[in-house]
């Protein structure tokens, strides 16, 4: 019998994960807040896909935080603000061999994450894939992607690897996962905070073409000072190119505003620039995008960190 796969955060990407592992007639569990949550979730009888229009629903079991089952295989995909006391309530549950899969935008969580539950394999994820919720447990794949994982303290890939070939979901096994993380960190701090205060699609941007190479210097030089080079390598182009191919799609942060709901401005920007003070690296226009994008959250009555 397969491993269960426990899903911690039933937002977008951890739906997506969900439907599909399910879909291939992996076991999956999906952990919920709440009795509340999960009743409501039981009432909508489970989660469903939308693919290329097409809506299929899957019967996932759920459960609350305090189940008694051990848990060997989870699936951390919720917000980086929340994966640290996400985690340590279910810390309890962890098996002696548990692997935790952390799906987080940023940097900063995972460190946080692992700190909480020595215990435990933690792998990074970062991903490209692109999903939005059109209502309660309905996730619509949005653009195909690849996800990159890897554990740095630990090189050798995990055999569970198989499931995700079964489930479809497109994915590399990374040595030097920390690399993506910066990359895609870097891709973020150039892209989503203009968007929000831009107040546009990926696509406007290519009207602030100056303001986005300034930034681009910046974390090129941050990338660099923090050893690594190869996540600096040609970050403009790849920024201008993301921009390109991304165009008519809203970022990821522009959405949280536009819902009202927190922002990861702590472990995007946020970290980027405590690291770069760490450094003793004067970076003053991502500084000033810092200061800028902190005013206009706290304006809208949002969550500053």
């Amino acid at each position: 019998m397969s491993t269960p796969w426990h899903v911690l955060g039933a937002g977008s990407l951890g739906t997506l994960w969900a439907t599909r592992l399910a879909r291939a007639g992996l076991p999956v569990r999906l952990i919920l807040r709440d009795i509340d949550r999960l009743h409501d979730y039981a009432m909508a009888g489970g989660l469903t896909l939308v693919e290329q229009g097409v809506a299929s629903s899957y019967a996932i079991p759920g459960e609350t935080p305090d189940s008694p089952e051990p848990i060997r295989r989870l699936l951390v995909a919720c917000k980086a603000y929340d994966a640290e006391a996400a985690v340590a309530g279910l810390a309890h549950r962890l098996a002696p061999d548990a692997e935790l899969i952390l799906l987080q935008n940023g940097l900063g969580s995972q460190e946080a994450v692992a700190a909480r539950v020595p215990q435990a394999r933690c792998i990074s994820a970062s991903s490209t894939e692109g999903a939005f919720r059109d209502g309660d447990w309905r996730v619509v794949f949005a653009g195909h992607g690849y996800t990159w994982l890897g554990d740095a303290g630990h090189p050798i890939a995990p055999i569970w690897l198989d499931d995700l070939e079964a489930a479809k979901i497109p994915h590399e096994w990374s040595a030097d996962i920390l690399t993506r993380l910066w990359r895609k960190l870097a891709l973020n701090c150039a892209i989503n905070p203009l968007t929000v205060l831009h107040d546009c699609r990926n696509g406007g941007l290519q009207q602030h073409h100056c303001e986005v190479a300034t930034l681009c210097g910046e974390l090129t030089e941050l990338l660099e000072r923090c050893g690594q080079p190869a996540a600096a390598d040609n970050l403009q182009q790849e920024v201008e190119r993301v921009i390109q191919a991304t165009a008519a799609n809203f970022s990821s942060m522009y959405q949280d505003v536009a819902s009202k709901r927190r922002t990861e401005i702590s472990y995007l920007l946020g970290h980027a620039c405590k690291v770069a003070q760490r450094h003793q690296l004067n970076l003053p226009h991502l500084k000033q995008l810092q200061e800028r994008l902190t005013a206009h959250l706290h304006s809208l009555g949002l969550p500053v960190d």
